[in-house]
C-alpha cells in the first residue's frame, strides 16, 4: 500500500517557511513510510529486524561499544538493548568482549561477518526505491542538493 500525502490547498497568502517546512517534511516522511516494503525486503534477506539494522549500523568492528552506552543511543532500556546484541551474537555479526581493567563490562564490537553483512546491507537500502526514479534527472539533483544540506545522524 503506498500512502499519498493529501494535496496542498492552493492559498493566496504566502507561505512560511515553517508551513514549506512541514509539509515538506509530512512529504518525506509519507514516502519513507509508503516505500517500508522495500526496506522490508532488505532486512528479510538478510535475516534482519529494524533495531538490528540500526544496531549493526552503529557498531565498529575495531572499536567496541559498552551495552549501557549503546541502550543510551538506541532509546532503550539494557535488556533491550542485551536481547538485540543477542540477537547478532546469535547469527555471529557481533560479539561481546571482555575489558581488562574492569570484569564487568562488556564491550560490543562488530565481527567479520557482521562487517560483511552491514556493507551488503547498506548497499541493498540505499537503492532508491523505484517512486523516486520517477522525478527528472534535475529534480533528483534539487533533492539531493536539499537534502544535503541537512546534518547527518
Amino acid at each position: 500500500m503506498t500512502l499519498k500525502p493529501p494535496g496542498r490547498k492552493q492559498s493566496a497568502k504566502r507561505e512560511t517557511k515553517e508551513e514549506i517546512a512541514a509539509d515538506a517534511w509530512r512529504r518525506m516522511f509519507s514516502f519513507f513510510i509508503g516505500t517500508r516494503a522495500q526496506r522490508n525486503r532488505a532486512l528479510e534477506k538478510f535475516n534482519l529486524t529494524p533495531n538490528d539494522a540500526r544496531a549493526l549500523h552503529s557498531l565498529d568492528a575495531e572499536e567496541g561499544r559498552p551495552m549501557r552506552e549503546l541502550a543510551e543511543e538506541w532509546g532503550c532500556d539494557a535488556s533491550n538493548a542485551t536481547g538485540m546484541v543477542d540477537r547478532l551474537e546469535k547469527q555471529g555479526l557481533a560479539e561481546r568482549r571482555g575489558v581488562t581493567t574492569d570484569r564487568r563490562v562488556k564491550l560490543v564490537v562488530l565481527t567479520r561477518l557482521g562487517l560483511q553483512t552491514r556493507t551488503a546491507l547498506q548497499r541493498t537500502l540505499y537503492e532508491p526505491p523505484p517512486e523516486l526514479m520517477t522525478l527528472s534527472r534535475s529534480e533528483l539533483a534539487a533533492f539531493r542538493d536539499a537534502v544535503a544540506q541537512l546534518p547527518e545522524a
